[in-house]
């Protein structure tokens, strides 16, 4: 099944309340905000009315919080092979 990947690029200050009531419904609170909601006709035509707002992909299958949360995370350029001593310090 396919899915709208949307995000919302543009902040809804300012504009019409259908507007901002339609982002809502879309479940779009803050800019950079993303969410994933199946392809149906009713979901085209409320991204029809933000289209402006908004960046729509389409997408195979949705990521949990913590997919996208690892996939923004850069690579440290390093890892650790193994730590010095045991950590029990006597001092």
């Amino acid at each position: 099944m396919a899915y709208f990947r949307i995000t919302l690029l543009r902040s809804a200050i300012g504009l019409p309340l259908k507007s901002r009531q339609t982002l809502s419904a879309l479940g779009l609170k803050k800019r950079m905000a993303t969410v994933y909601h199946p392809v149906t006709q009713t979901i085209a035509g409320q991204i029809m009315r933000v289209k402006e707002l908004v960046d729509v992909a389409e997408v195979a299958e949705p990521k949990t919080v913590q997919q996208m949360r690892e996939a923004r995370r850069p690579d440290p350029g390093y890892y650790v092979e193994k730590t010095y001593g045991s950590g029990d310090r006597i001092v």
